[in-house]
């Protein structure tokens, strides 16, 4: 799905002169917003229906093979958090590719040749890469990005290429890799998709725009590849790619890659509700199927209305 991409506030990851051993929270939030919301900092298990310690959690990404780490775009914290797990799985050997939602294959060259550079500062990364930063905010994805490079860990851009997405546009059907959703799942992808474009997309672009969302799930999926080591791959995205009842997740299942369940954790970094205190009601479950394994919630960085500024 087509999402709204904030540049974000200048923000800068505080980054100890040490790699963290252990995965940790902000020792100050970011986001200012409903910072006294009793979910704020806990973990929720959809499977066991509990909260975890930060220690239960590492162990539960230590024994995926993949780790879909979702997010929402603009939340400083779940930056912050995310950089605290990609170092806790790099200390701990046990980070084999990083995938990137906010890449395409136009980069591929680039981070397959980029540990034949010298770079040392996040400025020349990002002029390495000549980075989109109108799209994605850099002071988010650098730090994450230098850590990958400084750990010589392998690189992926997982989204689709801007041709790609015009081709997917113009089909009238999906290739059957790639049109693997139930139509139930596909009515939800309407509904959502309506609800993300503010209600002003025309009904007539949704099958269109379903078929975009689906070949982006299925591109991030396929850049993961096969099982080829103990160690974990991470790919790093939207919450909406990450839920396993419409996202890559299924994908990866239904790859040739011959996945179970237990392989792919599913992780999303929320934002609290300030009307919501009931972590069940948080995985945004229309089906049997839980959109995430865990929740890990954070407060709200922005109450903007950004529907509101579109209908101006």
């Amino acid at each position: 799905m087509a999402q709204i991409k904030i540049r974000g506030v200048v923000f800068l990851l505080c980054i100890s002169s040490f790699v963290q051993a252990k995965i940790v929270e902000p020792v100050q939030w970011n986001s200012k917003l409903y910072g006294d919301h009793p979910l704020i900092g806990k973990i929720w298990s959809s499977k066991s229906k509990t909260f975890l310690s930060t220690e239960e959690i590492e162990n539960a990404i230590l024994s995926a093979n993949y780790l879909i780490l979702g997010e929402k775009h603009d939340n400083p914290d779940h930056h912050i958090l995310q950089l605290s797990i990609i170092e806790h799985l790099i200390v701990d050997n046990n980070l084999s590719l990083l995938a990137f939602e906010m890449m395409g294959p136009d980069y591929q060259t680039l981070l397959d040749d980029i540990q034949s550079e010298s770079l040392e500062t996040l400025g020349e990364i990002k002029e390495y890469l000549d980075w989109d930063a109108e799209g994605w905010e850099w002071s988010y994805y650098g730090p994450l990005i230098k850590s990958a490079y400084d750990a010589a860990v392998p690189m992926v851009g997982a989204n689709i290429s801007s041709s790609t997405m015009m081709e997917l546009y113009g089909l009238t059907a999906l290739p059957p890799e790639i049109d693997i959703l139930e139509q139930s799942t596909k009515q939800q992808l309407n509904s959502d998709i309506d609800e993300s474009h503010c209600g002003l997309l025309p009904e007539s672009q949704f099958p269109a725009m379903v078929r975009v969302q689906q070949g982006r799930d299925h591109s991030m999926s396929q850049s993961l590849g096969p099982i080829d080591s103990e160690a974990t791959k991470v790919l790093i995205a939207g919450n909406y790619h990450a839920r396993r009842d419409l996202g890559v997740p299924n994908y990866l299942l239904e790859s040739n890659f011959g996945l179970a369940l237990e392989d792919i954790v599913s992780l999303s970094l929320m934002e609290v509700d300030p009307s919501e205190t009931e972590p069940e009601n948080y995985l945004q479950q229309y089906s049997e199927t839980a959109a995430y394994d865990y929740i890990w919630f954070t407060p709200v960085v922005s109450e903007e209305d950004y529907c509101a500024s579109l209908r101006q």
